[in-house]
């Protein structure tokens, strides 16, 4: 079946600049031009990608995103960004953006970055049927549903974005396994976010305030110093 991409971007020129170069990879496109149009159109259809702008009118692109991953849509996104601080791609990352990309790019890095994402999207669901029995991961009082990608804890469901999910469920599948940061950031968000080991750290310490009864006496996100983080060492 022939993937389709959701390109979020107002600038019609840079839109079908996009589109006629993802369509030459036998790729399905579909253009919107503000924000609040594209929060809409992937709400109501399914997507294998969005390229997303942030500065867009109707909604910014963060809170386009943001919002998508409250509401549990979980479609890879790639920012496009005309701002180059570091502050800027580091916020996009943490409201659950996949990958980002700085204007002016190129073609062939916009093609790499998208073939990357729908790779990683295809591992992802090929791992799950392979791995149809592993349904429930689940440590004393802690179940993680991973084909519903859900956590609970005593039962009671606890609200995680994508990427803190992804974090967890990474660990939690080799617990006791010490992990670096550069480690975690090249598994959970791929190699191209080198230097960005920070975002480890507030995706930790978020995990940790909603998972543990007691964030300074963790039990199951564990710090080991001077290394890195490991899940659940019984």
């Amino acid at each position: 079946m022939t993937a389709k991409v959701l390109i979020v971007e107002d600038q019609e020129d840079i839109g079908s600049l996009i589109a006629v170069n993802l369509e030459s990879l036998n790729l399905q496109t579909v253009h919107c031009r503000d924000g609040l149009q594209g929060y809409l159109e992937a709400q109501k259809n399914q997507y294998d990608a969005i390229i997303l702008d942030i500065m867009l009118p109707g909604m910014e692109g963060l809170e386009v995103c943001q919002k998508l991953r409250q509401e549990a849509n979980y479609t890879p996104i790639l920012m496009l960004t005309a701002k180059k601080s570091e502050a800027d791609r580091v916020v996009g990352l943490e409201v659950g953006a996949d990958d980002y990309l700085t204007k002016p790019f190129s073609v062939r890095e916009l093609q790499a970055r998208i073939k990357a994402l729908l790779r990683r999207v295809a591992f992802h669901e090929n791992t799950q049927t392979n791995n149809h029995t592993e349904d429930l991961l689940r440590f004393d009082d802690l179940t993680i549903d991973i084909q519903k990608r859900k956590i609970l804890r005593n039962d009671m469901n606890i609200n995680v974005t994508a990427k803190e999910f992804d974090l967890l469920l990474y660990m939690a599948r080799h617990p006791g396994t010490v992990y670096t940061r550069e480690q975690l950031l090249n598994a959970v968000w791929g190699y191209q976010h080198d230097g960005y080991e920070h975002t480890v750290n507030s995706h930790i310490n978020r995990l940790r305030s909603k998972l543990e009864e007691d964030s300074t006496k963790p039990k199951f996100v564990l710090t080991v110093w001077g290394v890195g983080y490991k899940f659940y060492d019984s």
